[in-house]
C-alpha cells in the first residue's frame, strides 16, 4: 500500500503564499494521476491540479495562474505552490496518486487564509 503524507499547511494572511508538500512511500515515478485536491466542510472534494508522468500539468480554472504543481523524483515528493491566497481558499488540501489502478490519498493538511 502506498502512503502519502501532506505537509506545509498553516495559517496565512490573504495575499500570502504557501508551499504544500506530499511525500510518497514509493518511487514517485510509479504513481499516476498525481494531483492536489481541496475540501471544505459540507462540500465535495474539489480537484485543483494534476501532473502527469511526462511533466505536463493541468489546473482547475479557479487556480490557473495562481497555483503551480511540481514533483521531485529524487525526493519522491509532490508540491503545490500557492500564491495570492484568498480566505475562500481555506480548506483541507489533499494529494492523490494512483498505483496499480488504485487511488491513494493522504490525510490532508489544513490551510487557513485570514482576511
Amino acid at each position: 500500500q502506498v502512503q502519502l503524507v501532506e505537509s506545509g499547511g498553516g495559517l496565512v494572511q490573504a495575499g500570502g503564499s504557501l508551499r504544500l508538500s506530499c511525500e510518497t512511500s514509493t518511487d514517485i515515478s510509479y504513481l499516476r494521476g498525481l494531483g492536489w485536491y481541496r475540501q471544505t466542510p459540507g462540500t465535495q472534494r474539489e480537484w485543483i491540479a494534476v501532473i502527469v508522468s511526462g511533466g505536463s500539468t493541468s489546473y482547475a480554472d479557479s487556480v490557473k495562474g495562481q497555483f503551480a504543481i511540481t514533483k521531485d523524483h529524487d525526493k519522491n515528493r509532490l508540491y503545490l505552490q500557492m500564491n495570492d491566497l484568498e480566505p475562500e481558499e481555506t480548506a483541507v488540501y489533499y494529494c492523490k496518486g494512483s498505483y496499480r489502478k488504485r487511488d491513494n490519498w493522504g490525510e490532508g493538511t489544513q490551510v487557513t487564509v485570514s482576511s
